[in-house]
């Protein structure tokens, strides 16, 4: 069974970075897609970053030049570098699978709060 957590959100203000972390159990040799999504408040959750399972990168224009997507196999590990953050970056950012998005199925996420 696949299990996902996401960690390295925080309180920074605009302009500033942050590295979050997606910590992988259950998959083996990243054969999935792993995505970062986000949803603000009173907003509908939204396609970051993509990591396909041959490691090509794929981000949002909304943060494309400013947010990095990686991984590290070895440590099971996905992670979205995040630089110049803006006030509308506010969000609890998740991590997930495709398979995963289609049953609905998430874990907590990680708060992420810059302030202006």
């Amino acid at each position: 069974q696949v299990q996902l957590v996401e960690s390295g959100g925080g309180l920074v203000q605009a302009g500033g970075s942050l590295r979050l972390s997606c910590a992988a159990s259950g998959i083996i040799n990243f054969i999935n897609a792993i995505n970062w999504y986000r949803q603000a408040p009173g907003k509908q959750r939204e396609l970051v970053a993509t990591i396909t399972s041959g490691g090509l990168a794929d981000h949002a224009d909304s943060v494309k030049g400013r947010f990095s997507i990686s991984r590290d196999v070895a440590k099971n590990t996905v992670y979205l570098q995040m630089h110049s953050l803006k006030p509308e970056d506010t969000a609890v950012y998740y991590c997930n699978t495709p398979r995963r998005v289609a049953v609905d199925s998430w874990g907590q996420g990680t708060q992420v709060t810059v302030s202006s």
